[in-house]
């Protein structure tokens, strides 16, 4: 049997079909005591630094709101319905942490602006630029996107421990959305008031601060959009671009090449929450006019726990390729299902959520042979250097941290971010840095993930596919990225 998985994305990006309500339940994890505290409205920030394994200094020094590398009085978060919290990204270098140069140095290779003019503002003073990072961390899937905050802070504290931007260094400032359009809301209402931009946040329902972020100029610089809302928002851009009506046929046309006759007799399926319907009719229609043939299409409840039904109906219809759209719990257990039944598709298609060692550590043996496609590279692949720097400074923040592919795109948003800010130095503003971005193209955070258009918010069309077995993922498709013409999902 072939298994395949295809990308979560809201509306596929970089020819990997991203799916909002995969979001729900898409990286579930174990909380550390910090972001436990900052969800519960507690201190979250500054005091002590942190200790390495090895018993160096990994934390941010203390500072007024919980600065990293600032200097003042200790840290306090904020309470509320947002679960605001504030940490430190780190302050001096970190022993056994990894060091970028040229374009991998925690400024990147542009040249830095002239300091001239440099005014405080919102979220800016004379010691930090505080930047929020909303996701969801409590909620129906505690820890969900708790990836994206870690990788926010990680880049936070590879940037403060050399670095800073007109003798400012970064302030995190941790807000929670617990997978609730409401909870976003008041997130970005509280972004507005006390931090300069939002950089690299997640959220399963980020229609609810779209408005928010865009009234008050807030610089929102996400990890993934999920919804059509936030993508609207002019205000709003993201590392992994996304036009929820554009699908990429990279993965499509790799399978109608390669296993033609299950195209033919594919199904879909899908989380019924959030935006997932409403995506995954986006992937049918896509898929369809690529020259796939869905003869089963089906919304599966987020309570559901009896998966045979569903099954029954795909052995009845004689489906030959499953495509499913939900969280990795979730296709664990269908997965189950499946071979309780003695049923075994030709393709089995999931997301890039899937590329992740918790799916793998629970679906056990049901885990080999799957397929992923992915706009990113391979978390292992320490020949692009700029993964080294992300797992080296996340196992700072967190040691043992497992890397996704949200964190991932969290991790990129933030040096885009910081890039961008440095070379306007003086000409620092919300107005500004939303001008500057955009104008970003082809961004790549330096050889993570597929060329991204942030400025043009379009989805980009390309992708590799990866396969897990043996114990290891591998890619299995030829050269880099495949790419190929965008498909309307309307």
């Amino acid at each position: 049997m072939t298994r395949v998985l295809s990308p979560l994305r809201t509306a596929a990006a970089a020819g990997l079909c991203l799916t909002v309500a995969v979001t729900l339940a898409a990286c579930g994890s174990q909380l550390e005591p910090q972001t436990v505290a900052q969800v519960n409205g507690t201190t979250t920030g500054g005091g002590a630094a942190g200790t390495a394994p090895d018993g160096t200094t990994t934390g941010g020094a203390t500072g007024d709101t919980g600065a990293a590398g600032a200097t003042g009085g200790g840290g306090s978060a904020a309470g509320g319905g947002s679960g605001a919290g504030s940490t430190g990204g780190g302050g001096a270098a970190a022993g056994g942490a990894a060091q970028g140069k040229g374009a991998n140095a925690a400024a990147g290779a542009g040249k830095a602006a002239s300091c001239d003019g440099f005014k405080n503002q919102t979220g800016i003073t004379d010691k930090t630029i505080t930047i929020a990072n909303v996701a969801d961390i409590s909620g129906p899937v505690p820890g969900i996107f708790e990836s994206a905050q870690q990788a926010t802070r990680a880049y936070a504290a590879y940037f403060n421990s050399t670095n800073d931007i007109c003798g400012r260094k970064l302030d995190v400032s941790l807000l929670d959305s617990r997978a609730d359009a409401g909870a976003d809301q008041q997130a970005y209402t509280k972004a507005c008031e006390s931090s300069f931009a939002a950089v690299g946040s997640m959220g399963a329902f980020d229609s609810g601060g779209a408005a928010t972020a865009q009234s008050c100029g807030l610089p929102d610089l996400r990890s993934t959009t999920t919804t059509p809302e936030r993508q609207a928002c002019s205000t709003c851009f993201a590392a992994q671009s996304v036009d929820p009506d554009q699908v990429g046929s990279a993965m499509p046309r790799y399978f109608l090449s390669k296993n033609k006759d299950a195209t033919q007799h594919a199904a879909v399926l899908y989380i019924n929450a959030g935006a997932a319907s409403v995506n995954a009719s986006r992937f049918r229609n896509a898929w369809t006019r690529a020259g796939w043939k869905i003869g089963y299409f089906q919304g599966i409840d987020v309570s559901e726990f009896n998966y045979a039904p569903y099954v029954q109906q795909l052995k009845d219809k004689g489906i030959k390729l499953v495509s499913y759209t939900g969280p990795y719990q979730n296709t664990v257990k269908l997965l189950q299902a499946m071979k309780q039944q003695g049923y075994q598709p030709d393709v089995f298609i999931q997301d890039a959520t899937i590329y992740d060692q918790r799916f793998v550590e629970e679906a056990g043996d049901a885990a080999d042979g799957v397929y992923v496609y992915s706009s990113t590279k391979l978390f292992d692949d320490f020949s692009v250097k700029e993964m080294q720097l992300y797992r080296s400074w996340l196992d700072q923040v967190k040691p043992g941290a497992v890397p996704n592919y949200f964190g991932l795109y969290a991790w990129s948003a933030a040096r885009l971010f910081v890039e961008q800010a440095t070379q306007l130095g003086g000409k620092l503003t919300r107005a500004s840095l939303v001008t500057a971005l955009e104008g970003v193209k082809n961004w790549t955070g330096n050889g993570l993930h597929v060329p991204q258009q942030v400025g043009a918010k379009t989805t980009s069309s390309c992708a590799s596919i990866i396969r897990y077995t043996g114990g290891k993922w591998r890619q299995v498709s030829s050269g880099n990225f495949m790419c190929g013409p965008l498909l309307n999902g309307g």
